[in-house]
């Protein structure tokens, strides 16, 4: 199935084959509001409707690992990933491992309980070597050390490429973006603007930006579905 550059798509299936060829590093997923809000209420999902959804859920299939942040995670109580019956084939045809892990960025190892619900797929911690000491004996967890004092996310990448996960899908949130974006760390973002407007909701502890100057990015597309906007940028 081809994929249209630009325009109105028919479908879920349609909108999906436009992100089957995820790039070898970094590839970020996040909805906004037409007014610019990465969440509503604290949470990504009042600005996402079942389209976006399914999306999200075709994205991680595509990826080795999902990436995000602490805050992320509890706000919208994450759990192990879930993938239908054909996603698992597509990915045991490929040889890789089903389904992928979930990495948590956290300094304080706070996760959502449900992260915690299946003792063969735990999830990865990346923290740092100050909080590791105390979170190393539990079993629940596989912890990666970068960084001392706070997490590196350079050195977070670097470890979880070490281990065999090159397909990196961060789902967020904007403190998680703002560090991989100043790491220069970003292949691929993909956005989904959604037609509301939610006015200011902070969100995180964003500092201002480090960069000298915007990084410049390629659009690979830009596609339409019940009045969503589904963007796609490449380095």
């Amino acid at each position: 199935m081809g994929c249209p550059r630009v325009g109105a798509v028919d479908g879920v299936a349609e909108l999906a084959a436009c992100y089957a060829e995820p790039p070898d590093g970094v590839r970020a997923n996040m909805i906004f509001s037409a007014d610019g809000a990465a969440a509503f209420g604290g949470r990504a999902g009042p600005l996402s409707c079942p389209t976006d959804q399914r999306l999200l859920r075709t994205l991680r299939a595509f990826a080795d690992v999902v990436l995000v942040g602490a805050g992320t995670a509890r706000a919208e109580n994450y759990g192990p990933v879930r993938l239908t019956e054909a996603q698992r084939a597509g990915r045991h045809a490929e040889g890789r491992p089903d389904p992928p892990p979930v990495a948590v960025v956290s300094r304080s190892g706070d996760l959502p309980s449900r992260l915690l619900d299946e003792p063969d797929r735990p999830p990865i911690l990346l923290t740092c070597a100050r909080s590791a000491a105390r979170l190393h004996h539990d079993r629940r967890l596989r912890v990666l050390v970068a960084g001392e004092d706070s997490v590196d996310v350079t050195r977070a990448l670097d470890l979880l490429r070490e281990q065999g996960m090159r397909r990196i899908l961060c789902e967020g949130g904007p403190t998680l973006l703002d560090e991989l974006v100043e790491a220069d760390a970003l292949a691929e973002f993909c956005v989904t603007l959604a037609p509301s407007l939610a006015a200011s909701q902070p969100v995180g502890r964003r500092l201002p930006s480090r960069l000298p100057a915007p990084v410049a990015m390629r659009l690979e597309h830009a596609l339409v579905r019940e009045g969503y906007l589904y963007l796609k940028y490449r380095r």
